[in-house]
């Protein structure tokens, strides 16, 4: 077996044409066995031989791929088994290390790449949850894979999987897991993973994976005092023993300063994109792995060795695999974590964005449209990382938006009645703004067919909904489709320009424009209502250019719902006549939906009228 890029020190159990090869670290250990099926658990019969860094290895012949093994580690008098801190599979009923070979056929070919980042538009989804297996149970990999054809009727062309990694107990939100390199028995395991990342290359979809290494842990966690040696009785070879273990989430700070941790984390990373051919990796609140405490740019908290880890996991990344994205979930709005390692930035493709979702979400569940801050939204659309749009992950909701003490966007605007009008009408605008704005955009599960309530690992999206609102979900689905110019008629979309046109505090009307060359097709206007009752029938708005603008898309229409209005122009047309306005040079009259927001764009270049040519002369 040749080494591969995300293991060239061979770590683990890897199974030989005959045997099996194991090394495991354990720097501070007397005697290191491999104790498994193929020895009847025997340490006296194959003990692994010392190395020079603290590594144990040897070859056991006896052993194949599928046997279940640990590791028996001597410290002293002490005598303790622990998981292979590289397990490849944990075994759903025993929790015991299995030896894994790589042997799955792929389908699809190693050169598919993932859609243009710019014409992204993401899914989040968590495999127990997204359906419901048998009797309850959490849901599979193979679950996914028969949902893909809806998925891509939607016209998503990213999957963001919650942490598949081996966790303990039945239900998890992943964030937990205790053996990183071994894919959760329970969802189908490694070979089901591939089976779902294959077939979603086959159907253009892209995989991005969250990956945690910000903490290991806490429960049931082999690599917890590894090799038996620890300091002020915390986690040993792999984690900080003094200040710096502390995390929100136990004191199990992975220590960023050793080579041998570093390298773990690195091969981790590059393991999916290399084996499992994911397009792109999520990394979970790098804050608490750049900072002891969650602190933005605090001197006193800060870990260097955290923010060089991340350069270089990047650089391997972008070395490697250049076409995969990397992306942060830091929050704090700092730029540099989407700035390149060379300018001394974290190198992440990427970051969720906070400027975004907060306000934005603000804008919806507040009670009162007097509440409705429209400089706040007009921020959110404007803001970017770097001068660049796609450096940011713009949503409504995600697994942390609909948790930990808030709900669905619906449930929020309306706890007393998740489907009614108001719900679905502000609900709806929400999914606008995230389809319109510069970024790219991302859903939760089931948030295209009103899914309700929070989010929990026990309680799967419900289906049944994605037929009982069908209206909404093809509501989402035309502005997906838009959002990525299938209908080659909103390019502008896709583009990195946007100017704010329109702001009105009093009436509650945002209107902006977006571009990517400009001209027919290209140049698209938005305008979105954040009230209930417009105030004005005839509403007049700036435009970019002259001539007629072509109503592509109206959340109103009855076709989404009956109960919504159909407040559109007539013909689905709109004329902007030469009338200064906006600092435009050119305005419209437009009508305007309750909640709700219209998408614009031309069919065919304006030509100036001769008589406005002579005014312009004269």
């Amino acid at each position: 077996m040749n080494t591969t890029i995300h293991n060239p020190r061979r770590m683990g159990a890897i199974p030989l044409d005959k045997g099996a090869s194991f090394r495991v670290w354990a720097p501070n250990a007397s005697a290191v066995s491999v104790v498994g099926e193929f020895n009847n658990w025997d340490p006296e019969i194959h003990p692994l031989n010392r190395e020079d860094g603290g590594m144990w290895a040897r070859i056991v012949d006896e052993a194949v791929a599928g046997d279940q093994y640990q590791f028996e580690i001597t410290n002293g008098e002490n005598h303790f088994r622990k998981n292979d801190a590289y397990a490849r599979e944990i075994h759903e009923q025993t929790a015991l290390s299995v030896i894994y070979a790589d042997t799955y056929e792929w389908k699809s070919p190693s050169s598919f790449k993932i859609s243009n980042w710019n014409e992204l538009v993401i899914y989040e989804l968590h495999v127990g949850t997204f359906s419901a297996g048998p009797h309850g149970s959490p849901g599979r990999f193979d679950q996914i894979v028969g949902r893909l054809p809806y998925l891509k009727n939607l016209g998503v062309n990213a999957l963001e999987i919650m942490p598949p990694m081996a966790f303990p107990g039945e239900r998890s939100w992943g964030y937990s897991l205790t053996n990183p390199f071994a894919v959760e028995a329970a969802y189908g395991g490694a070979d089901g993973l591939k089976r779902l990342i294959d077939a979603a290359h086959a159907q253009g979809i892209g995989i991005i994976l969250d990956v945690v290494y910000n903490h290991f842990g806490p429960d049931n966690l082999d690599l917890w005092q590894y090799d038996g040696w620890s300091e002020n009785n915390k986690g040993g070879i792999y984690f900080y023993n003094n200040y710096r273990a502390w995390t929100p989430w136990g004191e199990n700070r992975p220590d960023y300063g050793r080579g041998e941790v570093r390298q773990y984390i690195r091969d981790n990373a590059l393991m999916w994109l290399e084996e499992f051919r994911v397009d792109g990796l999520r990394f979970d609140s790098t804050l608490f792995i750049r900072n002891a405490r969650g602190e933005n740019n605090s001197v006193e908290t800060d870990i260097p060795e955290g923010w060089t880890l991340l350069q270089w996991v990047n650089d391997e990344v972008h070395k490697y695999f250049p076409e995969r994205i990397t992306i942060a979930e830091d929050l704090m709005q700092n730029p540099w974590l989407t700035k390149t390692t060379g300018e001394g930035g974290a190198g992440f493709s990427a970051q969720w964005d906070s400027a975004f979702v907060h306000p934005v979400r603000a804008s919806l569940v507040a009670v009162d449209d007097a509440s409705r801050s429209m400089d706040a939204v007009a921020g959110a659309i404007q803001f970017r990382y770097n001068e660049d749009p796609i450096q940011r992950i713009i949503y409504s909701e995600s697994h942390d938006e609909v948790a930990n003490g808030k709900a669905r966007i619906p449930q929020e605007i309306d706890p007393n009645n998740t489907a009614g009008y108001f719900a679905r009408k502000r609900s709806t605008l929400g999914a606008g703004l995230v389809l319109t704005t510069p970024g790219i955009p991302m859903l939760f599960e089931g948030q295209e067919f009103l899914e309700d309530g929070w989010f929990r690992d026990d309680k799967a999206i419900d289906w049944s909904k994605q037929r009982t609102y069908l209206g909404i979900n093809r509501l989402y689905r035309d502005l997906i489709h838009l959002r990525r110019n299938l209908f080659g008629s909103t390019k502008g979309l896709t583009g990195p320009f946007v100017r704010v046109l329109h702001v009105n505090h009093d009436d509650k009307v945002l209107a902006f424009h977006r571009w990517a060359e400009g001209g027919p097709k290209d140049d698209v206007v938005v305008v979105a209502t954040f009230t209930n009752n417009p105030t004005a029938s005839e509403y007049r708005v700036g435009f970019p250019h002259g001539g007629t603008w072509t109503i592509r898309f109206n959340s109103d229409w009855k076709g989404y719902s009956p109960d919504f209005n159909d407040v559109s122009n007539p013909d689905g047309q709109v004329v902007a006549e030469k009338q200064p306005y906006d600092d435009c040079g050119y305005s419209a009259i437009v009508s305007l939906p309750p909640y709700g927001f219209i998408i614009l764009s031309q069919e065919e270049l304006y030509q100036e009228p001769e008589e406005h040519k002579q005014e312009a002369s004269a």
